[in-house]
């Protein structure tokens, strides 16, 4: 009874903490690019964002797909929380590093 939802990948995890790691992943002005929503685009925080998904189910489920979608991409390029930055050699040219991603 421990996995009452085990397919459900928003199981245990709230509203600000998807609301969070969208804001540290995209940061509000590619997040209000995203998602056309006004309060990611016009003084956005984190109070008022959770403020209107809560009252507003269009939204959160755009705010939700947005979260699996991206933490699902994470998992199959096996990203950490934090990317290592890469370095340039002096030797390296533009198009190594672009080749490189």
């Amino acid at each position: 009874m421990n996995q009452t939802q085990p397919n459900n990948p928003l199981h245990g995890i709230t509203l600000k903490a998807i609301l969070e790691y969208l804001v540290a992943e995209y940061g509000w002005v590619q997040l209000g690019d995203r998602i056309q929503i006004r309060c990611f685009q016009s003084d956005p925080s984190i109070t008022s964002s959770l403020k209107f998904l809560r009252k507003t189910d269009w939204a959160r489920a755009k705010v939700e797909r947005l979260y699996v979608n991206s933490i699902s991409y994470d998992q199959r390029k096996g990203k950490k929380s934090e990317p290592a930055k890469s370095v340039p050699t002096p030797t390296e040219s533009v198009w190594d590093r672009a080749r490189r991603g």
